[in-house]
């Protein structure tokens, strides 16, 4: 019997391995090596991190008089924490995942939006249940308090923004207009506008009183995941997983400038003075992503997952890269001396301005 000859199948080898090394050096090189931009002027220091959540914690905020931290995540919990000593005070608990959740102006009230459609009102003192809203269909990825707690905003899976009274409990607009998910909605600071933001790469903004729709930006070329009016109500900036932020003017809703970065971008806020800009996100491009959906947190090599800019020129200031996963939300301290990042790696990260 004549044996057949395997010297095919040896010289097709060769092929079959070459491109799974290319594949192995690129995923290598993006799990260990793979460092956007950085830069430190030294103008904040890491403080505490605070660990007890069990989950992506989804969103953070400072009380009124910045000595405490609160924050939100899929493990159904709300947890305050002290900003001195890192502990929890006390912590809230409800039915469902928290996707988001916001504070009342006074400090008093949470509002959280979940994962089984239901938008809740929690006193933060005592934790007591205040009160439900229901009426969505699908997530509630975003709530939020109006500057005078009297009415709150909320949006999520079924493309719908509602905006009800707190008191009541009434539904007083319904506000379609998003042809998909819509991942945040913001109060201007005088309680009279709306903006929201949508996976259709658009934010519009709402006149509150009435529902009527004032603008349909379509400027961005990706999902328009945050928006953030600053504190004298003059600028709106929106942030993109087309890797930019936009700074724009509210009195004609020109262009002011827009600010890239290497990853996308997720979370934003302003500097109670109106002078910085922090923004949050993806710690690493989309290969880096796909990685950390596999093997977990990149504690080895840690991304960039946060920025500090200036408003006024759009110079980045600061980065920083302490998380081990994603920023998905960040926060000022009333009075400016402080900043947390909320992150997927189940931290909340708090600095402190040097100068």
């Amino acid at each position: 019997m004549i044996k057949k000859s395997n010297n095919k199948k040896k010289r097709w080898l060769p092929y079959l391995l070459l491109p799974l090394a290319a594949i192995l050096l690129v995923l290598t090189y993006y799990q260990f090596f793979y460092r956007s931009p950085r830069v430190d002027n030294g103008l904040l220091k890491p403080g505490l991190s605070f660990t007890g959540h069990r989950h992506v914690v989804t969103a953070v905020r400072f009380i009124p008089n910045d000595s405490f931290l609160v924050s939100a995540s899929v493990d159904s919990t709300i947890q305050l924490w002290s900003r001195i000593t890192g502990s929890i005070v006390h912590k809230i608990s409800q039915p469902s995942g928290i996707a988001y959740m916001d504070l009342s102006e006074d400090g008093q009230y949470v509002v959280t939006g979940s994962y089984d459609s239901k938008v809740r009102i929690f006193r933060l003192q005592d934790g007591a249940f205040i009160k439900e809203f229901a009426g969505h269909k699908g997530t509630v990825w975003t709530v939020a308090f109006s500057p005078d707690g009297k009415k709150i905003a909320s949006a999520g899976d079924d493309l719908v923004v509602r905006i009800w009274d707190v008191n009541t409990g009434r539904l007083l607009h319904q506000l379609p207009g998003h042809q998909r998910i819509i991942w945040s909605v913001r109060f201007s600071p005088d309680a009279t506008k709306l903006a929201s933001c949508s996976f259709d790469k658009t934010f519009k903004i709402w006149n509150v009183a009435d529902g009527k729709l004032i603008l349909n930006n379509t400027s961005h070329s990706e999902t328009v995941v945050d928006v953030s009016f600053s504190h004298d109500g003059k600028m709106l900036a929106s942030t993109s997983d087309d890797k930019t932020i936009k700074l724009w003017n509210t009195s004609g809703w020109s262009l002011a400038r827009t600010m890239m970065v290497a990853e996308h971008v997720q979370a934003v806020a302003f500097s109670p003075d109106d002078q910085l800009l922090l923004t949050g996100g993806r710690d690493k491009p989309m290969i880096g992503e796909l990685l950390q959906n596999f093997l977990g947190d990149s504690r080895i090599n840690k991304g960039v997952s946060a920025r500090i800019w200036k408003v006024n020129d759009g110079a980045l200031l600061q980065t920083f890269a302490h998380h081990a996963n994603d920023v998905n939300d960040v926060a000022f301290s009333h009075n400016g001396r402080y900043i947390a990042t909320a992150s997927a790696d189940k931290t909340v990260d708090l600095w402190y301005f040097t100068r």
